[in-house]
């Protein structure tokens, strides 16, 4: 069985409409305001609209005020959105029906491992340190264990489960879910839901057309177009960003605080952060400064290359 979802072309006569969906973990950081600017574009060049989701899932880590702050910095940066913010920890009740549907399939089971238990079996996945699970759990007869357990989704077996997509920015991307990414988890041991149901759902009931986002999620794609697959919706097209890098070769992330937004909105105006980003993906020859609105003419995947973006951090 091979699943696919359509490329990026006009097969897909939906009005394009795109997202950005951060958690609100901490404040934006100049990885997160790449992402949001590429995705805005994207969206705006093709004449479509933006929608803003706040993934606060996490009920230990997400934060009411980070999430304040991630839209006054969208709102200061000129990334205006079109609909939302729409909040994931109130759409509880919707994540259930999914589940229920998944379970009355019986294409979920309960899992006991620990990730501790997990590494103890198997090395992590090429070079990533992605860990595949193995299906530990799978067979286990109901009752066999007590306690908190996780729910993973099911995948199919070895060479039955390939998807296959075309990425708007990598190509096609072929990946055999059993081996490359295993059983995954759609709710967590605490009860917390998982990343990939409530993406899914969510993306889908909001009419989704369009994920743009940083590559370091191109594995989880597949995953994504598996699941909504089975609960009956049309996967979105999915373009993935190169990641923006140090020059040590580190991801930039949120460790990093002298690149977060209160820092960088005390060094740079909104015009000078987004010219800097502009040249930095190649959409534009120069770091003078530009609007948001004054790029969306001009946009162009084809100006923005696939290797990772190296930032000198200290020239900042």
């Amino acid at each position: 069985m091979t699943m696919t979802t359509q490329p990026n072309d006009n097969t897909d006569t939906r009005k394009v409409k795109g997202r950005f969906a951060p958690s609100p973990t901490g404040r934006m950081h100049l990885g997160n305001v790449f992402s949001a600017l590429l995705s805005w574009l994207s969206a705006k060049a093709q004449g479509g609209t933006w929608l803003l989701r706040i993934e606060d899932i996490d009920p230990q880590r997400s934060r009411d005020e980070f999430a304040d702050l991630i839209m006054d910095d969208l709102r200061w940066l000129g990334l205006d959105w079109d609909e939302g913010p729409y909040w994931q920890s109130r759409r509880g009740d919707i994540y259930e029906r999914c589940l229920a549907m998944l379970d009355s399939r019986h294409m979920t089971y309960p899992c006991y491992c620990t990730r501790a238990d997990i590494l103890a079996t198997q090395a992590p996945h090429e070079s990533d340190g992605r860990v595949v699970y193995k299906g530990t759990c799978r067979h286990l007869a109901p009752g066999t264990r007590k306690g908190a357990a996780a729910v993973r989704m099911k995948v199919p077996d070895e060479g039955e489960g390939i998807v296959s997509f075309i990425d708007g920015h990598y190509g096609k991307q072929t990946v055999d879910l059993t081996t490359q990414c295993g059983d995954f988890i759609v709710r967590r041991k605490d009860g917390a839901w998982a990343y990939q149901l409530a993406v899914v759902a969510d993306d889908a009931l909001m009419g989704i057309t369009e994920v743009v986002r940083g590559r370091d999620l191109l594995l989880s794609s597949p995953q994504q177009i598996y699941l909504a697959q089975e609960l009956g919706f049309t996967p979105p097209h999915f373009t993935h960003l190169p990641l923006l890098c140090n020059t040590a070769g580190q991801r930039l992330s949120k460790r990093d605080r002298s690149l977060d937004m209160a820092a960088l909105r005390q060094r740079f105006t909104p015009q000078q952060l987004i010219g800097l980003l502009a040249h930095a993906a190649g959409l534009r020859p120069t770091a003078a400064p530009v609007s948001a609105q004054e790029l969306i003419d001009t946009f162009s995947w084809d100006k923005i290359g696939t290797d990772d973006i190296v930032i000198d951090t200290t020239k900042l």
